[in-house]
């Protein structure tokens, strides 16, 4: 190859400037998480790659191109969760291009996404939280913490990424609520029960204020869980800490933070919670996405059912 092509393809393509515009619009404008961020960019270099290899412009393409590079990603063995997630990103790119005037048509809008296997989602009986709840050392400041934090995910339904960005001000004792931050930047009000109250005002009291001890300055941050170099706990840290704890009290690899959210909902609703209310809870748009725990929860729904039918 030549200096000058290399110096070609040096220079973004119109296509890639659009997609680093559009990285930073809902990194900034939107307020999406970093890690959907991360997800959009990733998905889109791919797919800028791909059509730079095969000499197409991403601009111009046609939906039986668009099919194509779905069809290639199928036969590179990708889930189809995975191929529908990477067309999601596009989708949203080319719904922005079109707004903003770079294109004229959305044909990204007209591909249709693949089947997704329905697939339950995975949660853990009651012995097992137990089991889980007590593991973190109470003697040190990082079992409190650790504690706070599984107590706060199964209180309250909350994403790790929510914790993370959890401030202090952020829990309301008195009103026993604590305020979480969705997608979106969405603002939510979650009640809180006793014992996780408990955990998160004692880890406050005795934990947090040793583990800022050693940044050698005065507490200025109002970040809640704090690592072990005094900072502001990111969701990749609060991940590893749960995997620990899961996997040092004998929980399988595929307990993940996330099973805390769907164990969450999955007891509300057999405990008698509306389907409306743990929406809220969970912070979901539509009421479509929390009906899959519904599923969950078969003898909850016949026991309604002959309840309130008049035929029951």
């Amino acid at each position: 190859m030549s200096d000058a092509d290399d110096e070609k393809r040096s220079v973004p393509t119109e296509f890639e400037e659009a997609v680093e515009e559009f990285v930073a619009y809902i990194a900034k404008l939107r307020g999406f998480s970093p890690e959907t961020v991360r997800a959009y960019e990733a998905h889109l270099s791919a797919f800028a790659r791909w059509a730079q290899r095969v000499d197409l412009d991403p601009l111009v393409m046609d939906a039986r191109s668009f099919r194509r590079y779905l069809a290639e990603m199928r036969s590179a063995g990708y889930a189809p969760r995975t191929i529908a997630a990477h067309l999601s990103a596009l989708r949203s790119l080319f719904r922005w291009m079109l707004l903003d005037g770079r294109i004229a048509n959305d044909v990204v809008s007209t591909v249709q996404s693949p089947k997704i296997p329905g697939t339950l989602p995975r949660t853990i009986t009651g012995a097992e939280m137990d089991r889980l709840l007590n593991t973190p050392d109470p003697s040190t400041a990082e079992g409190l913490r650790d504690r706070a934090m599984l107590e706060l995910l199964y209180a309250t339904g909350a994403r790790i990424s929510e914790l993370s960005r959890l401030n202090v001000s952020d829990l309301q004792f008195g009103e026993g609520v604590v305020r979480l931050f969705g997608k979106g930047s969405k603002e939510r009000i979650v009640p809180v029960y006793a014992a996780a109250l408990g955990a998160a005002s004692t880890y406050l009291a005795d934990g947090r204020p040793e583990l800022l001890s050693g940044r050698g300055f005065p507490n200025t941050d109002e970040a809640f869980f704090i690592s072990t170099r005094g900072t502001r706990m990111s969701a990749a840290s609060l991940r590893y800490r749960f995997e620990k704890l899961s996997r040092s009290c004998g929980l399988s690899s595929d307990v993940t933070p996330h099973v805390m959210r769907h164990t969450f909902a999955t007891d509300l609703l057999a405990g008698g919670a509306d389907l409306r209310s743990v929406q809220e809870l969970l912070g979901h748009a539509q009421l479509a996405t929390t009906q899959i725990y519904t599923h969950l929860t078969p003898e909850r729904l016949q026991c309604a059912l002959h309840q309130a039918h008049p035929r029951g």
